[in-house]
């Protein structure tokens, strides 16, 4: 009797590559049929974020290389996508104003402040409050200072008390060192000088007129106007 072997060769797929290999096909399948897409919503210029934020900021600002003021703010935003670009102070901020031989003029602070660089003008909001080395005391809830009229003013009742006098009014207008100011549509205690003697209106303003004015928004500077020097303090 004559036994015939027969070799059969057979290839086998590894099983331990097989498993792994389907469940990768199924995930594959899976994400294709889906097709879904995350995406956000478009940014607005409004909403367009800060191209610098500082934390903590206590620093010394120059105007025509000459240090004139000492910033210090728990957070400072740079923002120059909206328009007009500005800094943005929304924790608070307090400054120290200097003269030329870097002694303090004045000390100012507000719970609110943009700063309108291309314009150079500051908005102030929300307990503002001014005091300077002569015993000048100014506080209302706006306050604007025009950097290049050098000048404050505002067009909301403001108060202003000095050793002489106590003066309240819903227009104010100053110099930057509160030397030589005016307040009108006032009310207080005057001396009799204060009274003599005749003085031009100022120009009509946005606010008086009735007009809103944003909270973040620039304010249009005032016409200038000639005062009589009897109403200047």
């Amino acid at each position: 009797m004559k036994w015939e072997v027969r070799i059969v060769k057979c290839k086998v797929m590894n099983v331990k590559l097989l498993v792994p290999f389907a469940a990768c096909c199924m995930v594959l399948f899976t994400s294709c049929g889906a097709g879904t897409e995350h995406t956000a919503d478009a940014i607005n210029p409004e909403d367009s974020v800060s191209m610098m934020t500082s934390y903590g900021v206590n620093t010394l600002i120059s105007d025509s290389g000459v240090i004139k003021y000492r910033i210090v703010t728990e957070r400072w935003d740079v923002n120059t996508v909206r328009e007009p670009s500005r800094w943005e102070f929304m924790k608070g901020i307090f400054f120290e104003q200097f003269d030329e031989q870097f002694h303090v003029q004045a000390y100012i602070q507000a719970d609110t402040a943009w700063y309108f660089d291309k314009q150079r003008l500051w908005k102030l909001r929300g307990r503002v409050n001014i005091r300077n080395t002569n015993g000048l005391i100014y506080t209302s809830e706006e306050l604007f200072w025009d950097g290049l009229r050098h000048e404050f003013y505002s067009t909301v009742f403001s108060r202003v008390v000095t050793p002489e006098r106590t003066l309240e009014g819903t227009y104010f207008r100053s110099d930057e060192e509160m030397n030589h100011y005016i307040v009108s549509n006032s009310k207080g205690s005057f001396l009799a000088e204060d009274m003599e003697g005749g003085a031009e209106e100022p120009a009509p303003t946005p606010a008086e007129n009735g007009d809103t004015l944003a909270a973040d928004s620039p304010y249009v500077r005032p016409a200038a106007t000639k005062h009589a020097s009897s109403r200047y303090h």
